[in-house]
């Protein structure tokens, strides 16, 4: 049984280069907000509702934790197995879902609005997770994790090659940017977005985190490479950087020295890292000034104060 740490500073936290101690608050532990998942995901925060809404994929509904009350009650159910979620600059949720097999974004009255389920008159894959840019144009993976299994998608087989991919703001049109990408799954852009960040989930030989330049126009990328390597047995899942552009990554693969969050700092160095007591799939971060860390698992929903905060849009 997990219990909070009552030890300050929390044992939890790792510190694995000095960098990172500037990040760590003394008195702030991990707090385990709900559990009852059977796989959590696309945490998003909702600051105008003082709320948090995260994905249970298998169980096929979005959940709403509140900040005040700590009360977690059904936000969408059934969710067409949701998976990744954001809020564009109108603050309207944008959701990835698996068994839809389309990104959908939730107008003002509760309505659902189709951002993209189609890419040259073929359907998408599962789309996975979703990130909205400064100029407003929605970014998202699309590998075939929901096409393998009825747990968290329906089983088919893909029609597109595994993309990462682009909606225009104003006419909704769909551009490939990352084409036949070995599992595309997290993705961020730095705080200046100069540089997009890409979780390669089933590279080989190693999972890993690529990034990119972004063109000066804002609508391609360019020269990738390897930001980081995750070794043998890391998962690196979601991710979010925060505002001096550290990355912070969902991690784990069931084991005590890999379930949680790690912490990289822009230049790809581990700085930190947070254990978990299980796999954590995705972050964000949240609260009245975005200095608090939430953090989806494999069962339950977690959260630490941290010295940073997100960057817009995390």
């Amino acid at each position: 049984m997990w219990e909070q740490s009552p030890i300050y500073p929390d044992p939890s936290i790792e510190i694995l280069d000095p960098r990172f101690l500037k990040y760590r608050l003394f008195n702030a532990a991990v707090e385990r907000l709900t559990t009852g998942l059977r796989w959590g995901e696309g945490p998003v925060w909702i600051g105008d509702q003082r709320c948090l809404l995260v994905s249970d994929i298998p169980n096929d509904r979005i959940l709403r934790w509140d900040e005040e009350t700590g009360a977690v009650t059904p936000f969408r159910a059934p969710s067409n197995k949701a998976n990744g979620n954001t809020r564009d600059r109108q603050g309207r949720l944008v959701t990835c879902e698996h068994g839809g097999r389309r990104v959908v974004r939730t107008e003002y009255d509760g309505s659902l609005t189709v951002i993209a389920s189609h890419y040259d008159s073929r359907r998408l894959n599962s789309p996975n997770d979703v990130v909205v840019k400064s100029d407003g144009s929605i970014w998202f993976t699309d590998p075939a994790f929901g096409l393998l299994s009825h747990y968290e998608g329906t089983v088919a087989e893909p029609e597109l090659p595994q993309n990462v991919y682009r909606v225009d703001p104003a006419s909704l049109e769909i551009a490939v940017v990352a084409e036949g990408v070995a599992g595309p799954n997290g993705l961020c852009f730095s705080p200046d977005e100069k540089t997009f960040y890409l979780v390669e989930s089933r590279a080989a030989p190693h999972r890993l985190i690529a990034a990119y330049d972004v063109a000066a126009d804002g609508r391609s990328i360019a020269n990738r490479r390897v930001f980081a390597d995750a070794g043998p047995g890391g998962t690196p899942d979601g991710i979010r950087c925060d505002i001096d552009g550290n990355l912070w990554c969902g991690w784990g693969m069931g084991t005590p020295e890999l379930d949680g969050v790690m912490v990289f700092a822009p230049d790809g160095t581990a700085i930190g890292r947070i254990a978990l007591p299980e796999r954590c799939a995705n972050v964000c971060f949240g609260g009245r000034h975005r200095n608090r860390l939430f953090m989806a698992t494999g069962r339950g929903l977690y959260a630490l104060y941290v010295n940073t905060q997100g960057a817009a849009g995390g």
